[in-house]
């Protein structure tokens, strides 16, 4: 039986960081880079694109500069509403912006073993027991490929990843690995195999991909064709910017937002012209440069700030946003790691983002640790729980009850109390114990996580595939293999 998802559902609490003079003005500036200082297109087909619909192209450089008023006419022709599908129907998640659905992050490539706390390079055998672990998640609604096949070939490493995943959950698969044009035509040939072919797929997308932008204002050639091939076959597709302050973009944050935003909306635009209707979205992970390494910090005030201000972007533009969130700087599971993950997390859910990214992740993006997962879902369910805020009605004011306690009594046998007393959050990881039963163990969240991680890698069992499909992925993997 498939896990039950758990997400955000129509918050009641909200932040804003910007104003909407100031979106708009935003918006205004953006428009104004991509029509004046224009952005990088290293692909053929997607000059041509942009040249038939109005764009000065300059084809030594390969910069589109792109007319205002053509971005803004595209991107209206963007679906703000669409389904990500699952393998099962319980799952599937409605990007419709009333749920924020947490997601695993990607790509790692070390792992820090749950059992032996050793630090191994990743491989397809990892993979596939991140991939359980975050299918017996209820808080976890869609999967990131957490870290990468490094003992599969490297033209194929991609597809193995989803092999393994798709041996291992039921839910959405959103993958950021395929970035070559014959990596995704298999990709979708295996995707197509699960849904029932290509149509069937079309109808209900098990798989979406993400691409990324180079920061400042360009994108890749084999990303952008690789996306198109996605944009074609109805998989939703998003583009993510990871500009970062005084490095790839500007040192204030308006001016990375600026660019991160000209990045964003180009592609998503050419992606309209060439495909008008096509389910796309926003995605974003914006930082600003650790001043005395010139390093990715993967956390701070300004990555939480960029985590508001990006949704607020993304429903400007009425498309769903993929949010980096979590990803950790930190080395380990400690008071950093907590500190990062609890103010991203609560900056994007409460500017309502879809869809989070960077359940699991130390060491920005690099390191799979699998008790920084459990303990991400933990800070996942606190902000859940605070962003329901606090309801007001008859029920709830409980006067009746308060009148028949009375002053000196207690609750405790009320039915009013056994009807809401579920309703009060409880903690997995947290350590609510008296101070003296702490004191004979010594142990807390990290011992737990661990132990919760190491009890769902040796029992829990995903619902699989069925045999005929497993080998069928087999089959299109290898068949790819030996043509690339």
């Amino acid at each position: 039986m498939s896990t039950p998802i758990h997400p955000i559902t129509q918050p009641h609490l909200s932040f804003q960081v910007l104003s909407q003079p100031e979106i708009e003005r935003i918006h205004t500036a953006t428009l104004e880079v991509i029509a004046h200082t224009g952005v990088r297109f290293p692909l053929p087909q997607a000059l041509d694109i942009l040249e038939a619909h109005g764009a000065s192209i300059d084809r030594i450089t390969q910069i589109a500069r792109i007319p205002g008023q053509v971005i803004e006419d595209a991107l209206k022709l963007a679906p703000p509403v669409y389904t990500l599908a699952a393998r099962d129907l319980s799952q599937d998640l409605s990007l419709d912006g009333k749920h924020v659905y947490l997601g695993t992050d990607g790509c790692g490539v070390e792992v820090l073993d749950p059992f032996t706390g050793e630090l191994h390079r990743a491989t397809k055998s990892d993979v596939a027991c991140s991939v359980r672990t975050m299918d017996a998640l209820e808080d976890v609604a869609f999967w990131w490929s957490m870290v990468s096949a490094q003992d599969c070939p490297e033209n194929s490493r991609s597809l193995h990843e989803l092999d393994a995943a798709w041996n291992n959950t039921t839910k959405h698969l959103q993958t950021e690995s395929l970035v070559h044009a014959n990596e995704m035509r298999t990709a979708i040939e295996m995707a197509s195999a699960i849904a029932g072919g290509k149509q069937a797929l079309r109808q209900r997308p098990l798989l979406s991909i993400m691409q990324c932008t180079i920061s400042p204002l360009a994108h890749e050639g084999g990303s952008l064709e690789a996306g198109l091939i996605a944009a074609e076959a109805g998989l939703p597709v998003g583009y993510m910017t990871m500009a970062s302050c005084a490095s790839t973009g500007p040192a204030t944050m308006a001016g990375n937002l600026v660019v991160g935003n000209a990045e964003v909306i180009s592609v998503l635009a050419l992606i309209q012209m060439a495909y008008p209707g096509a389910p796309v979205y926003y995605a974003a992970a914006q930082t600003a440069m650790d001043l005395r390494t010139g390093a990715y910090t993967g956390g701070g005030p300004e990555d939480f700030l960029f985590g508001a201000a990006s949704n607020q972007l993304a429903d400007f533009y009425h498309v769903p946003l993929s949010m980096g969130t979590f990803a950790t700087g930190a080395k380990e599971p400690d008071w950093q790691a907590a500190v990062d993950d609890s103010f991203s997390a609560f900056m994007a859910c409460a500017s309502g983002a879809d869809m989070l990214l960077g359940c699991g992740l130390l060491h920005g993006s690099r390191i799979l640790s699998y008790e920084e997962m459990l303990m991400d879902c933990e800070i996942y369910s606190i902000v859940r729980k605070m962003l329901e805020g606090i309801p007001v009605n008859d029920e709830a004011l409980a006067l009746d009850v308060i009148n028949s306690v009375g002053p000196g009594g207690n609750f405790l046998a009320q039915k009013h109390t056994r009807q809401h007393m579920r309703e009060l959050w409880l903690p997995n990881l947290m350590d609510r114990r008296p101070y003296e039963q702490w004191l004979e163990k010594h142990d807390g969240a990290r011992e737990w996580a661990r132990q919760r991680a190491q009890d769902i890698l040796k029992n829990h069992q995903p619902d699989p595939l069925e045999p005929k499909l497993a080998e069928e992925l087999k089959r299109i993997i290898k068949i790819h293999e030996k043509a690339n």
